[in-house]
């Protein structure tokens, strides 16, 4: 007698396969899932092109957007680019996946609200973003929602930072070498998220919604808790054996930039339990399992300590 398999695995696709993000999720889904996983960098998949969106999606059950416009100050100067990326673009992914009938999770930002909260933003808070690349992603998650109702998934997040990439973390540490005081900002707040962590919950939600356990919609996939770029810092360089009294605290007008940043960044997290999953750690638990003892980002969790079973590492999905 021939035994019978069980269903095939669903293949993922990755966009913005290049970048920090990108580069976690492809490690992380590699990992769970061998063989099953296409990449797509922008050079290899343009969003703004739909022809090329169609083609690539076709044939991958769940899709993962990874690819943006990041350059905050450049979208203040360049809208209409930004918004083909992160608006258009994503327009063109989400119907994509409606005709071949793929789920998609596509990653956008706190920065679709105001940034004037004394709470946590729920998933279902009124957005009104103050800047250019908030109002382009809030059209990609609009574009999304109305494209995708039972099959799109937004995950926002916030302050990330990671092994692969530019970011608050690794210029700390890259300063901290070059000046004896920094001066860093204490009036933002935030949720500091390691993109490896979030590229794990990424999977997990993906999973959840393929088998049917997750509805679709909003979720915050940031790190619970909240700190100031000050606090990041401080703790940043406390845990690098460095004296975190280097770090003094200034405000935010001491640092103009084009593009208005959010005073207020931090995300509730309730949406979580409807895919039956735990919010994701704090950040400062989250930032020592990133951070190694030399002072570099790690681009995957330490190993657990003997006694400790597998899933209570921090950034595991099971947390």
């Amino acid at each position: 007698m021939t035994a019978q398999r069980g269903p095939e695995p669903p293949s993922w696709l990755v966009t913005g396969a290049g970048g920090m993000l990108g580069r976690d999720l492809v490690a992380v889904l590699s990992a769970r899932h061998p063989g099953r996983v296409t990449t797509a960098s922008r050079a290899e998949v343009e969003l703004t092109d739909p022809a090329a969106v169609r083609a690539a999606v076709a044939g991958h059950p769940i899709v993962v957007n990874a690819a943006a416009w990041t350059d905050v100050d450049g979208a203040e100067q360049h809208e209409e680019a930004a918004t083909a990326v992160n608006g258009t673009g994503v327009a063109n992914l989400a119907a994509a996946c409606a005709e071949a009938g793929a789920r998609l999770l596509h990653v956008s930002t706190d920065y679709v609200f105001a940034g004037d909260a004394d709470r946590p933003y729920p998933e279902d808070a009124p957005t009104a973003p103050v800047n250019a690349y908030g109002r382009g992603k809030l059209a990609g998650e609009l574009a999304v929602a109305r494209l995708l109702p039972q099959t799109g998934y937004l995950v926002r997040t916030a302050w990330l930072y990671g092994a692969h990439g530019p970011n608050f973390v690794a210029t700390m540490l890259r300063l901290a070498t070059e000046r004896p005081h920094l001066d860093v900002v204490d009036d933002q707040f935030g949720q500091p998220t390691w993109s490896y962590a979030l590229a794990e919950r990424l999977a997990d939600l993906g999973a959840a919604a393929h088998r049917g356990a997750a509805p679709a919609g909003i979720y915050h996939g940031t790190a619970s808790g909240r700190t100031t770029w000050y606090g990041l810092a401080r703790e940043v360089f406390a845990r690098t054996g460095l004296d975190p009294d280097r770090i003094r605290p200034t405000s935010s007008d001491r640092f103009p930039r084009p593009a208005r940043r959010p005073g207020f960044s931090v995300l509730g997290h309730a949406g979580w339990s409807r895919a039956g999953l735990a919010p994701m750690p704090d950040w400062r638990a989250m930032l020592a399992d990133a951070l190694r003892p030399d002072g570099t980002l790690t681009s995957a969790p330490r190993p657990p300590a003997p006694g400790h079973a597998a899933d209570d590492r921090i950034g595991s999905g099971s947390r």
